[in-house]
């Protein structure tokens, strides 16, 4: 059957059997029937359902047009514009030669998808065209989500089979040079604009390739920006400058999504310019803002085993780089012990003496969380004040406190200080930042609320200690 003969059939929905288009829209389980709704899109696979015409003429022109052009010519070309022209002719003189009918929007729709396959990340390629998408997420071949505003939806977008996912995924570790196969089943790799990407493919991945990509928008945020969306107040973002100003160490915790790197990103434009900045990451996604940054990266072992560099490693080799500071993405292994020797500076320490290092080596511990309406916020800051025999002991400074949900499942709770001001305050004044008292005052609340039913506010009020430090200290 040539491709004319293949989208004939699609185009009406037609029987094979009968020809008779409205025969096959009564036929169950061919998308038409009122039980298909109930069904699982992932049960794509288990119905059996072959490609559609229009995706088998648009796999056999990718094919030919693979052969028909010059990669390396193509991969020369840097205008995305004129690449896609290039492709569009292409592909338009082997659709002429098929002599096959198609809409002009069919057309566009198989020249815009080729094209995609060629050069980039095939079916999610259009989600990177919007914005307001932060993570997909592909399990398997037949479901794809998305998270649009910290909801997660599922898309009608779909790849062909399991090696189709598997192309996408060798593209994406290829460029940075890593690999993932049965030997090595698991990557992280990251993409041209710093998305972070995980995959994980069977024999551990059960229902096929797993792919998660957790975007970042192309600006990073500013604290201006975590100020619009109440992920903290202004007396809050005025404490955290003065903790890094002061250079006081500095842990920010919190679950998958919860906007730890965010926050990360935001609070180095308190880092002093003329600084030497050291990062260490597993997969490069820290974007600072400042000029005298260098950034290490993790190496997996090749496929020989050899060559592995974690993270430890790197921790080591930044202590004589002479850096100001040393930021380390994530922690989360035997690198842990380095950074707090590190931080103690001379102390050599073991397991045993964990409990105390922690203690003497960090200052402030800054928890984000995401609550069940897909809002981000800072709930908690807590001053690290020492040991109590075994016990390492912590005062907290700010907390965010929820008071209910509302019908629309906005989570109501609001910002307040503890009443404790914290002992390192005499550090930050030594440093020549003021902490007027009022900002630890149990009375000054910052009130999260949804807007009312009317539409009139912005869903917040404020207190008199916001009022102390307005936004025009970062604009």
């Amino acid at each position: 059957m040539g491709l004319r003969e293949r989208l004939g059939l699609e185009a009406g929905r037609t029987s094979p059997e009968t020809g008779d288009s409205k025969a096959a829209e009564k036929r169950p389980g061919n998308g038409h029937s009122p039980m298909s709704k109930k069904v699982n899109p992932l049960s794509r696979r288990a119905r059996g359902d072959s490609l559609t015409a229009l995706e088998r003429i648009k796999l056999d022109l990718h094919r030919k047009v693979i052969e028909a052009v010059d990669l390396e010519e193509l991969n020369k070309i840097e205008d995305e514009a004129v690449l896609k022209d290039e492709i569009r002719a292409a592909t338009v003189e082997l659709l002429n030669e098929e002599r096959v009918e198609l809409s002009a929007i069919q057309r566009d729709r198989i020249i815009e998808g080729i094209f995609y396959e060629i050069t980039g990340l095939g079916p999610l390629e259009p989600l990177f065209r919007d914005p307001d998408i932060t993570d997909i997420l592909v399990n398997g071949p037949h479901q794809v989500f998305i998270e649009r505003k910290g909801k997660l939806r599922e898309t009608d977008i779909h790849f062909r089979d399991d090696s189709h996912v598997m192309v996408v995924i060798d593209r994406i570790v290829s460029r940075i040079g890593r690999r993932v196969d049965e030997s090595s089943p698991m990557v992280d790799a990251r993409l041209p604009d710093g998305s972070r990407v995980n995959a994980i493919i069977p024999p551990l991945a059960l229902d096929g390739p797993m792919v998660s990509i957790r975007r970042f928008g192309a600006r990073p945020l500013l604290i201006e920006d975590l100020l619009t969306n109440y992920t903290l107040t202004q007396a809050m973002a005025y404490l955290l400058e003065g903790c890094v100003q002061a250079k006081l160490n500095v842990l920010i915790s919190g679950g998958t999504g919860s906007g730890k790197t965010t926050l990360l990103n935001a609070l180095s434009r308190f880092v002093g310019k003329t600084e030497r900045t050291v990062t260490i990451e597993d997969a490069a996604e820290l974007v600072l803002q400042q000029e005298h940054v260098v950034r290490l990266e993790t190496r997996p072992p090749n496929a020989e085993g050899r060559g592995e560099v974690v993270q430890r490693d790197l921790v080591k080799n930044a202590l004589r780089m002479r850096p100001d500071r040393i930021i380390v993405g994530e922690v989360r292994g035997p690198e842990a012990l380095d950074m707090l020797q590190a931080m103690n500076t001379g102390h050599e320490g073991s397991l045993t003496t964990m409990r105390e290092q922690i203690a003497s080596a960090l200052d402030v511990v800054i928890q984000v969380s995401r609550l069940s309406d897909g809002t981000r916020r800072v709930t908690s800051i807590c001053e690290i004040v020492g040991m109590e025999g075994e016990v390492v002991t912590m005062q907290e400074i700010y907390q965010f406190e929820r008071m209910g949900v509302s019908p629309d499942g906005d989570v109501i709770g609001r910002f307040r200080p503890t009443g404790v001001r914290p002992t390192f305050a005499h550090k930050l004044e030594v440093s020549g930042i003021e902490m007027p008292t009022e900002m630890f005052d149990q009375a000054a609340y910052h009130m999260i609320e949804p807007p009312a039913k009317d539409g009139s506010g912005d869903g917040h009020r404020e207190s008199a200690a916001d009022e102390l430090v307005g936004t025009e200290r970062w604009s």
